[in-house]
């Protein structure tokens, strides 16, 4: 009898133990948790970005980072991060800011290209392509800050890095094509001249395409590590 006892006694005194043991482990996980999320939270609001004269500073100079690699890169044909740097601005500020971004660069940038203005039917599309761009960049963020993969301390993965790949791609591809378009209907008032006309500055073309692809993929990530350093 008396060892019964005592085998109850180290079975229960076991099982204490066992307990103390799972509920400092939940409390573990929980604590991690709840830094998680508050490390998220953190990420999603901004105090700067609350401060309006702070947020027009920073629209500004969205603005004008665009410009003046526009320019300084206007000598490459083909080469630029003019699309690239508006997409962060619409990444980072949201999709009212990415849209006037994207059309106060585009309005600057066209209006004093030093290879002269574009035809209005093709300025017109400049204008309304790049502000789709600076949406494109909100509605970007918004779709993958919630995900598992988004990590703004480090975008360096795969999935981020094919995912802006792609977006990069479709964004330029989309911009050679309807501007080759537009050129063809306003040289030749016809479309039947399109396929010569494209395919006479695929090389070009080619080069946008590979030269954006490999912005979004390898700088548009790190750009966006540092403004969320700066900002969150």
């Amino acid at each position: 009898m008396n060892e019964e006892s005592k085998n109850e006694t180290k079975t229960t005194r076991a099982y204490g133990e066992l307990r103390s043991q799972i509920h400092s482990v939940k409390g573990s996980d929980i604590i991690k948790e709840t830094e998680k999320l508050q490390q998220e939270e953190n990420y999603v609001h901004s105090v700067w970005l609350k401060k309006l004269s702070f947020k027009i500073a920073l629209i500004s100079m969205f603005i004008a980072l665009s410009v003046v690699l526009a320019y300084i890169l206007a000598p490459f044909p083909n080469i630029e991060l003019f699309t690239l740097s508006i997409f962060l601005g619409g990444f980072i500020l949201g999709k009212k800011e990415g849209l006037f971004i994207g059309i106060s660069s585009s309005l600057i940038f066209v209006f004093l290209n030093p290879y002269g203005v574009s035809p209005l039917p093709l300025l017109t599309y400049q204008i309304i392509h790049y502000s789709f761009t600076g949406l494109a960049g909100a509605l970007t963020h918004s779709l993958i800050k919630d995900r598992s993969f988004f990590h703004p301390n480090d975008l360096y993965s795969i999935s981020i890095m094919i995912l802006f790949g792609f977006i990069g791609a479709i964004i330029t591809f989309a911009y050679d094509l309807i501007s080759s378009l537009i050129g063809t209907i306003t040289i030749y008032g016809t479309l039947e001249a399109f396929i010569p006309y494209f395919l006479s500055g695929v090389i070009f073309t080619t080069i946008h395409e590979i030269g954006n692809i490999l912005g979004f993929v390898f700088i548009l990530p790190g750009l966006i590590q540092v403004v969320y350093k700066i900002l969150y």
